[in-house]
């Protein structure tokens, strides 16, 4: 079995396989944020190691970022999407079309692009229109949340609770205009974010890279994107935790995520990862929609 990497050999190692080319060290630099000195330490530990050989990743680096591999995608699609009315009196938000395109297919093929096949989408309402997705998609697998019209999302999360061990979990409506984002690998547990000097909506206070607090607006903070990743050890508490908190005085009003970084937060450290407006669009409203895709605006 491979041994741990450090975080400086994980970021040199997926740099390698994603070019799957022979890199000089500048382009480790460039590709990993590093320094030169800190590369060329890291790189001479690699081929030590026999991960790394004339500036390319070797079978056995490919083997030693396998713990570390993206194993399975969770769609949190069950709800109403009462903000998108009246579009979705017939049509679940996830499978509205911007440009012709289903807003689920953007995230699904983003999976698919980065080797991620094993995908389970929740869902509830109007539930028998997201069959339409396994012409294009028949590895879907589907989940049922027979309580989505009751109880806030962490119900779905409960439905998924046993697939989050290296596991994606997103949103269903979020719009990707940048399918980088999704990642073979992930060093550990994070949260996507857009870095905002003000917000108003869900975001986090960040201390030192890791999720201090969620919180609905604040200044100098990470907004938040419903895309997260969970490895193999948090998606394991996760199934517990998620049980308990729903199981509590009011627990089903909460939200998923605030399990691990409110009502649990000390069993986890869970990083923010860096993504940008222009990666992502959360399509909140018919106003939005409208201004998005002007066949709406008639």
């Amino acid at each position: 079995m491979a041994q741990e990497l450090t975080r400086k050999q994980f970021d040199i190692l997926e740099a390698l396989a994603l070019r799957k080319d022979a890199c000089t060290q500048r382009d480790l630099e460039k590709a990993t944020g590093h320094s030169l000195g800190t590369i060329n330490r890291t790189v001479k530990e690699l081929t030590g190691l026999g991960y790394m050989e004339d500036g390319a990743i070797t079978n056995s680096g490919i083997n030693a970022l396998e713990p570390y591999r993206v194993k399975r995608a969770v769609f949190i699609a069950a709800g109403f999407g009462s903000r998108l009315v009246p579009i979705t009196f017939n049509t679940p938000k996830p499978l509205v079309r911007v440009h012709g395109k289903r807003i689920i297919d953007s995230l699904i093929d983003a999976c698919l692009d980065a080797g991620i096949n094993e995908i389970f989408i929740v869902r509830g309402y109007l539930a028998e229109q997201f069959d339409q997705l396994l012409y294009k998609y028949p590895m879907i697998r589907f989940l049922e949340n027979p309580v989505y019209n009751e109880a806030n999302n962490i119900s779905s999360a409960l439905v998924a609770r046993y697939m989050l061990s290296n596991a994606y979990v997103f949103e269903a409506d979020l719009l990707i205009s940048n399918p980088k984002i999704i990642r073979r690998y992930h060093y550990t547990s994070d949260f996507l974010a857009i870095k905002k000097d003000r917000t108003d909506d869900w975001c986090f206070r960040v201390k030192d890279g890791i999720i201090a607090e969620e919180k609905v607006g604040g200044l100098d903070c990470w907004q938040m994107v419903g895309i997260s990743y969970w490895n193999e050890a948090d998606g394991h508490k996760l199934s517990q935790d998620i049980a308990d908190v729903y199981a509590s005085p009011g627990g089903k009003e909460r939200y998923w995520e605030q399990v691990p970084l409110v009502y649990c937060k000390e069993h986890y450290a869970v990083e923010v990862r860096e993504c940008f407006d222009e990666d992502i669009v959360e399509i909140d409203t018919f106003r939005e929609l409208k201004e998005i895709d002007k066949t709406y605006d008639v």
